[in-house]
C-alpha cells in the first residue's frame, strides 16, 4: 500500500521534530565544558567587605547592606566574623559609632 502525501509529509516533520543522539551529544558537551555560574557574595561577606574598607562602616549602612535588624548586624560581628579571625573595633567620631574590621595577627 502506497502513503499518501499528507501522511508522508507528516512523518518526515516528525522526523525532523524529533532530536537524534549527535544533538544530545552536543548539548551534554556544551553542558560539561561550560563553567558554572559564580557564587554570589553572602551577607556576611558583605558586612566583612563594609568593615574592612578603609572607613569602616555604620550600623546603619550594615543593615541597608544585608536587610538584617540592628541585633543581628551586631550578633555577626561578634559570633561569626570573629570566627573568621576578624578583630572588630570601634570608634565614635561627631556622634557616630563607626566599626572596623582587621585580619587579627
Amino acid at each position: 500500500m502506497a502513503r499518501t502525501p499528507q501522511v508522508a509529509a507528516a512523518s518526515q516533520a516528525e522526523a525532523a521534530a524529533t532530536p537524534d543522539a549527535s544533538d544530545k551529544d552536543a548539548a551534554s558537551a556544551a553542558f560539561a565544558t561550560s563553567s558554572p555560574a559564580p557564587k554570589a557574595p553572602s551577607r556576611l561577606d558583605q558586612l566583612q567587605a563594609l568593615l574592612t574598607r578603609e572607613t569602616g562602616a555604620t550600623i546603619a549602612e550594615m543593615v541597608a547592606a544585608t536587610g538584617w535588624q540592628q541585633h543581628s548586624v551586631r550578633g555577626a560581628m561578634a559570633g561569626a566574623l570573629k570566627k573568621r579571625g576578624l578583630t572588630i573595633t570601634s570608634e565614635k567620631l561627631d556622634g557616630t559609632r563607626r566599626y572596623h574590621a582587621e585580619k587579627a595577627a
